[in-house]
């Protein structure tokens, strides 16, 4: 993993809004990746969705930009134990991508995968109904690389090993198939609130 800064964390704060087991992070972004950051430039990134879908469909940048925008605005919670109050990703939501491809009724799940080739799995209940987003914006410029730019996957409500970044695709399935972190002891889910930071939590 490669880590800078503010991953081995600093004294807890008992802030209203914060889960448990976390500090504010206050204005420090820390960059924890698996992998090495790519160069990636805009007009290379795609975003595939299929498996159990009717209308298999890959993105290219601005045809991904000619869906609605949308954003989100809130906080992101990591599981070093990190979280960041306020912060705003542009984007669009993953549901406009869904509603193109037409998921089955049998699908479940999905594994989010990176053009690094990084994977991540969430149940499908939590990428849809407005929870998730392809974000390539902070704060109103273009997304950085070392947090997964040009585009990543943003689960605001989970811990952000769910938000794969350098995002390249969504493969839906009905069943849970584990993802990098899930593989090597991470929690399937990875709900801040609950602290399921490790399998078994």
């Amino acid at each position: 993993m490669n880590v800078t800064r503010g991953f081995t964390g600093r004294p807890r704060a008992h802030l209203p809004g914060l889960p448990p087991g976390q500090y504010d992070a206050g204005d420090d972004w820390p960059v924890l990746s698996a992998e090495v950051t790519p160069e990636l430039a805009p007009t290379d990134w795609t975003f595939r969705v299929d498996g159990l879908v009717e209308r298999p469909r890959t993105w290219d940048w601005e045809q991904a930009h000619a869906l609605p925008a949308s954003a989100y605005e809130g906080d992101i919670h990591c599981v070093t134990g990190w979280s960041k109050f306020g912060v705003r990703f542009g984007g669009v939501s993953l549901d406009a991508f869904l509603d193109v491809v037409r998921p089955h009724r049998s699908a479940t799940h999905a594994v989010a995968y990176s053009h690094t080739g990084y994977t991540s799995s969430l149940p499908l209940a939590d990428v849809t109904g407005g929870r998730a987003w392809i974000a390539w914006e902070y704060g109103g410029e273009p997304l950085a690389p070392e947090h997964g730019g040009p585009a990543r996957l943003l689960v605001p409500h989970l811990y952000f090993w769910k938000s794969a970044k350098w995002v390249a695709g969504l493969r839906l399935l009905d069943h849970d198939e584990p993802g990098f972190w899930e593989q090597n002891g991470y929690h399937t889910r990875g709900n801040p609130w609950r602290e399921q930071r490790y399998s078994g939590d």
